[in-house]
């Protein structure tokens, strides 16, 4: 009886241990989520974006559909890559980290053609809420794309079980929308505040977002490009 008590418990334990690891790694997902939505060119291009809006609550809202955009492809991509084993080709991926770059500089030069003296004159004019939704969604798109097999490939090393990997790359998706929604939200207090105060304030937060944009676009696209060697490797 002893010895059968004893059996019992050490299941236990290592049911618990079990359970707890599983908690650790779904919890990792979340974390590094988070963490994920604070690359740099993940804030430019919602940046970009959000410093258009006159309010903070219309900025939230692009922050969450871009997290939604991204966690929908990376969760798509990512259970391919781990399930069906897909392989993605090195210059695959490469192309589509250039995708991004010339996103940030379309993005960049919107925002720096875009607002003319007499949009920025009328700071109460209606805007067009629904473009930049579908404009953030689709750079969410792209950027998920991007990141899709380094995602999948962090996910490997971490556990092999696809009962596990998949939660994980849902919660790596959540982290990403709560991530870049708080961060969008703080990204914005200078717009609305600008928006607010003058028109020549607004558009000098709206070129500076879309200058950076281009800056860090070409940077990508050099990096990509040139020193990694999409356009120099062997045909």
């Amino acid at each position: 009886m002893p010895a059968a008590s004893g059996g019992t418990k050490s299941r236990h334990r290592a049911t618990t241990r079990g359970v707890g690891s599983l908690g650790s790694i779904l919890a990792l997902g979340f974390l590094l989520g988070l963490r994920h939505a604070t690359d740099a060119d993940h804030v430019v291009a919602v940046g970009a974006i959000a410093s258009r809006e006159r309010s903070v609550r219309a900025a939230l809202l692009i922050g969450a559909t871009w997290g939604f955009g991204h966690a929908l492809t990376v969760l798509l991509v990512g259970s391919a890559i781990v399930l069906l084993g897909v392989v993605i080709p090195p210059r695959v991926g490469l192309g589509m980290e250039f995708s991004v770059a010339l996103m940030l500089i379309g993005l960049g030069a919107l925002n720096l053609g875009g607002v003319s003296a007499r949009a920025a004159e009328l700071p109460r004019e209606p805007s067009r809420p629904r473009a930049a939704l579908l404009r953030s969604l689709g750079v969410g798109v792209v950027h998920g794309l991007a990141g899709s097999a380094a995602v999948a490939l962090l996910v490997l090393a971490t556990t092999a079980d696809s009962w596990v990997a998949l939660p994980y790359l849902g919660l790596f998706g959540l982290g990403t929308i709560v991530g870049m929604t708080a961060l969008t939200s703080l990204l914005a207090l200078p717009a609305a505040w600008a928006a607010e105060r003058s028109a020549w304030l607004r558009r000098t937060v709206v070129r500076a977002a879309g200058l950076l944009s281009v800056v860090v676009g070409l940077t990508l696209a050099y990096r990509v490009g040139i020193v990694e060697g999409l356009f120099l490797a062997a045909r």
